[in-house]
């Protein structure tokens, strides 16, 4: 399948649930799923990687629109009283935009398309970890490191530094305040993005203790509404010069000044 039919079929999966990606994550070689059963946004699948100098690759299963931030409700209306539901949203593709066609739901690109991104590098030998609850201030980010305490020592200790892919725009990224000024000039270099300004939080926030992170544009606009969209050729130039830089066979180690 090519790159965009596998980016459908993770915009295709429910929004009120990551359950389905989680799944299908956890379905690889190797992978370590982790869950707290009393409260299922707290749970991650990690994917370690298998080559020397490796990056973790980091994307969040859930939506703005899963039912557990609506009170349980898997309907929502509109201003005109139209309502569309989480488990049956509709996409239209026209041209480079997919975009909504269910009233009162966007289409999930926050971060239904970074997971199809890490989906699609998965033989760069990289680690992949797909965490829950970002939507709600990272809550399986915060579980991972607060109770598995040994994958938290795995993330920081036996990487170079970490990639998000849940940036909207075309050409930006954040390193937060787990940036260096070397890393961010790294970055730079690399992708030819650059960064606005290191404002708010994203999972490599809580993730990224001693190494540092970089979240990445993807393509998306006005996210948590009706109205988001995802341009196709922008997502897709993250993913291909991600392709060939993340292939490099020595990548740096990039450590927090803490």
């Amino acid at each position: 399948m090519n790159d965009i039919v596998i980016l459908k079929s993770f915009l295709d999966y429910p929004l009120g649930t990551g359950e389905g990606i989680l799944e299908q994550f956890a379905s690889l070689k190797g992978a370590i799923r982790r869950v707290n059963e009393k409260n299922r946004l707290e749970q991650f699948v990690l994917v370690p990687g298998e080559r020397d100098n490796r990056v973790l690759l980091v994307a969040h299963a859930d939506t703005y629109w899963d039912q557990n931030y609506n009170n349980g409700s898997l309907t929502i209306f509109d201003q005109n009283n139209n309502h569309g539901t989480i488990m049956d949203h509709q996409m239209v593709h026209n041209g480079d935009i997919i975009s909504s066609a269910t009233p009162g739901f966007g289409i999930g690109a926050d971060d239904r398309a970074g997971c199809a991104i890490l989906w699609l590098l998965q033989n760069l030998g990289h680690s992949l970890l797909i965490t829950n609850g970002e939507e709600k201030g990272g809550v399986g980010s915060n579980w991972l490191m607060d109770h598995n305490k040994e994958i938290a020592r795995e993330i920081n200790n036996h990487h170079q530094f970490a990639v998000q892919f849940d940036r909207r725009n075309s050409k930006d990224f954040k390193c937060y305040t787990v940036g260096t000024k070397e890393f961010s000039d790294y970055i730079e270099k690399e992708t030819d993005y650059t960064e606005p300004d290191p404002f708010k939080y994203t999972d490599i926030v809580t993730l990224c203790q001693r190494i540092t992170g970089v979240n990445l544009s993807i393509g998306y606009y006005n996210e948590h509404n009706e109205n988001e969209i995802l341009v196709l050729s922008e997502w897709k130039n993250t993913l291909d010069l991600c392709r060939v830089w993340l292939k490099k066979p020595y990548l740096p180690e990039f450590l927090r000044n803490i």
